[in-house]
C-alpha cells in the first residue's frame, strides 16, 4: 500500500532509448530557453507613467508576442503558487494553533477580489521599480498568483488531512523527519489532486488575465503587452473580429500548453496512485513517452542526485516524527488561550480601524446599501453553485472512472476549463443586448462560465483517485447502480467536491467583479450587485475612493467567510471524518 507513496520505481520504459528522442528533447529545451529570454527582455522596458493608457495595439500580428508575454506571467505565478501551497497547506495541516488562523485567513484571501489586490500592489510595485514596466509586471504576476494559489492550497490541505492513518503511523515508526515525510509521503499522496487543481488554477489565471494586464486604479490607467490587454482593448472598441482573432490565438496556446505540459504531467502523476491492483486507467502522453525514451532525463537525475542527497542529509536530522511524550494538557490549553487572545486582538484592531475609515468617509447608510448589493450577488453565486453541482458532479464521476472516455474528453475538458471565459464576454454581451436580457440575469451566465470548472475538475480528480479495490469490490458484490452511487461513488468524490465547491464559490464572488460590469462597443452594462460596486470604487478617485473600495472588499470577505464557516467548513470536517480512506 505504501509503495506508490514512498517513491514508486520508474515505470517500464515505453520502447528503447532513441537518439531521435534525445535530439528532439534538447532542441525543445533550447527553444524554450531562447523564447523565455527573448520574451523576458520586454519585462524590464522603460515606461513613462505620464502617458500610460490601458490600451495596446490590436493588430493581429502582435498576438503571438502578446500570447508569449502572458504565458510567461502565468508560469511565474504558477511557480510562486506551488511554493506557497506547500508551505501554507503543510503548516495548516500539521499545527492546530496555526490552522485556527490560517484557514479563516485563507477564506479571507480567496474572497478578496483581484481588483482589491491590484489597487494596492500596483502602487507598491511601481514605487519599487520606478520608470520600468517591471513594476507593472510584478503586480500582474502577483494578481495572477492570487487567482491560482488558494485553490491549490485548499486541495493540498485536503489531501493532507485525509491521508490514511496507516501511512502516518508508518512514517513515525520509520523515524522519518518532517523533511523526509513531506517529500516521501505528503507530496506523493497529494500529487494527483494537486496536479489537477494546478491545471484548474492555471485556467483561473487566464480568466483574470484581462483584469491584471489592463487595470484602472485611482483614475490612472495601465496596460501591459499581453493577450488579456488585447481583448480588453478590442472589446472596448466593439471590434468582435479582433476579439475572434484573440479567441483563436488562445485556443492554440491552451492546446499547446496542455499537449506539452499538462498532459505529460497528469500522466506522470499516475505513478503516485494509492492502490494495490491495476485499474487500467492510465493516461497516455506522447511528450512523456518521448522524455522517457531520451537519455536527457537520466542525465538530469544523475546530476541532481548529489544535491538531493545533500539536502536530505542536512534536513533529515530536523524534527524526527517518531513517538514523543504527550504534552501537558493544562499547558496546551493555556497556550491555545494565549494564542487565540493575541489573534483575536489583532483581528479586532484591524476591523475597528477599517470600520472607523468606512463610517467617517462613507457613512452608515452606505454600509446598509452595500450589504443589500452583497445579498444580490450572493443570490447569483447560489444559483451558479446549485446548477454546477447538479450538472457537473455526475459528469465528473463518469469521466473520471472511464479510462477511454477520460482519454477522449480530457483534452476537450482541459481546453474548455482553461479557456478564459471573459474572452467570450463580448460575444455573450452582444447576444444579451440583442435579446434585451438585462445583465442582472445575464451576469449569472457570465459568472458560471468561469467558475463551474472548479467543481468538474475536482470531481474528475477525486473519481480517478478512487482505489480500484473499492470499485472491484462493488462490482463483485453486484451492487445496484443507485446503491453503488450512494455508497461508493458519491462518498468517494465527496472530499474533492467540497474542495471544488469552496474554490468555485470564492471564484464566483471574484468573477462577479468582471461579470456585473461589462464594457462593449463603447457602452458599459451594469448589474445590481457587489461586484459592480467594487469595480466602480476601484476606478474612482477622491477621498471616498479608499473608503468605498475598503467597504466593498470587507463586505465581500464577510459574505465569503460566513458562508465558508456555516457550510463549507462543516462539509470539510464531514469529509475528513467520514469519507477519508
Amino acid at each position: 500500500m505504501t509503495a506508490p507513496l514512498l517513491g514508486r520505481r520508474r515505470t517500464e520504459r515505453e520502447g528503447r532509448r532513441s537518439i531521435v528522442a534525445d535530439v528532439l528533447v534538447v532542441a525543445g529545451a533550447a527553444a524554450l530557453i531562447w523564447l523565455t529570454i527573448r520574451v523576458g527582455q520586454g519585462m524590464n522596458a522603460p515606461m513613462d507613467l505620464a502617458h500610460s493608457t490601458a490600451r495596446v495595439d490590436t493588430d493581429p500580428s502582435n498576438l503571438p508576442y502578446y500570447a508569449l508575454r502572458s504565458l510567461l506571467r502565468m508560469f511565474l505565478a504558477l511557480a510562486a503558487s506551488v511554493v506557497f501551497t506547500f508551505g501554507y497547506a503543510l503548516l495548516a495541516a500539521r499545527s492546530r494553533r496555526a490552522r485556527a488562523v490560517l484557514l479563516p485567513l485563507l477564506d479571507v484571501l480567496q474572497s478578496v477580489p483581484i481588483l482589491g489586490f491590484l489597487s494596492v500592489t500596483v502602487t507598491v510595485f511601481l514605487a519599487l521599480f520606478p520608470g520600468s514596466t517591471l513594476g507593472l509586471e510584478c503586480a500582474a504576476v502577483f494578481a495572477i498568483f492570487t487567482s491560482q494559489a488558494w485553490n491549490m492550497t485548499f486541495a493540498f490541505y485536503q489531501s493532507l488531512i485525509s491521508q490514511p492513518r496507516e501511512l502516518g503511523e508508518a512514517a513515525r515508526d520509520l523515524g522519518l523527519s518532517r523533511w523526509q515525510r513531506f517529500w516521501r509521503l505528503d507530496v506523493p499522496s497529494g500529487m494527483i489532486p494537486l496536479v489537477w487543481n494546478a491545471m484548474m488554477s492555471f485556467g483561473g489565471g487566464w480568466f483574470f488575465l484581462t483584469a491584471s494586464e489592463a487595470v484602472s486604479v485611482a483614475g490612472n490607467e495601465y496596460a501591459l503587452p499581453g493577450i488579456g490587454a488585447y481583448v480588453a482593448t478590442a472589446s472596448a472598441d466593439g471590434d468582435l473580429g479582433r476579439v475572434g482573432w484573440a479567441i483563436a490565438a488562445m485556443i492554440v496556446v491552451i492546446i499547446a500548453v496542455n499537449l506539452l505540459f499538462w498532459s505529460p504531467l497528469t500522466a506522470w502523476a499516475e505513478r503516485f496512485r494509492l492502490e494495490d491492483s491495476a485499474t487500467g486507467r492510465v493516461p497516455r502522453s506522447t511528450v512523456l513517452t518521448l522524455l522517457r525514451r531520451s537519455h536527457v532525463g537520466d542525465g538530469l537525475r544523475r546530476a541532481a542526485a548529489p544535491v538531493v542527497t545533500g539536502l536530505d542529509r542536512v534536513f533529515g536530522a530536523l524534527g524526527r516524527t517518531g513517538h514523543t511524550a504527550p504534552a501537558d494538557p493544562r499547558r496546551a490549553r493555556l497556550g491555545d488561550l494565549a494564542f487565540g487572545t493575541v489573534v483575536l486582538a489583532v483581528v479586532a484592531y484591524g476591523l475597528w480601524r477599517a470600520l472607523e475609515v468606512i463610517l467617517r468617509d462613507a457613512g452608515l447608510a452606505e454600509v446598509g446599501h452595500v450589504v443589500l448589493l452583497g445579498l444580490a450577488t450572493m443570490a447569483r453565486v447560489a444559483v451558479v453553485m446549485i446548477v454546477a453541482t447538479v450538472v457537473w458532479v455526475p459528469i465528473g464521476v463518469i469521466v473520471g472512472l472511464d479510462p477511454r472516455l477520460s482519454r477522449a474528453l480530457q483534452p476537450v475538458v482541459q481546453v474548455c476549463a482553461s479557456f478564459p471565459a471573459n474572452f467570450l464576454f463580448p460575444l455573450v454581451t452582444a447576444v444579451l443586448v440583442a435579446w434585451n436580457i438585462p445583465l442582472d440575469l445575464g451576469g449569472v451566465v457570465l459568472m458560471a462560465l468561469g467558475t463551474q470548472w472548479y467543481i468538474l475538475f475536482n470531481v474528475i480528480a477525486a473519481a480517478s483517485a478512487i482505489p480500484g479495490d473499492l470499485l472491484e469490490a462493488a462490482d463483485d458484490m453486484r451492487l445496484p447502480r443507485l446503491l453503488k452511487w450512494r455508497s461508493v461513488l458519491l462518498p468517494g468524490v465527496f472530499a474533492g467536491y467540497v474542495t471544488g465547491g469552496i474554490t468555485a464559490a470564492g471564484g464566483a464572488w471574484n468573477a462577479s467583479i468582471v461579470a456585473e460590469v461589462v464594457s462593449y462597443n463603447g457602452e458599459e452594462h451594469h448589474a445590481y450587485g457587489l461586484g459592480d460596486y467594487i469595480a466602480r470604487a476601484t476606478a474612482a478617485t477622491g477621498v471616498e475612493h479608499t473608503a468605498h473600495l475598503l467597504l466593498g472588499i470587507v463586505v465581500m470577505c464577510l459574505f465569503v467567510v460566513g458562508t465558508n464557516a456555516v457550510l463549507w467548513r462543516r462539509l470539510y470536517r464531514t469529509a475528513a471524518r467520514r469519507y477519508s480512506l
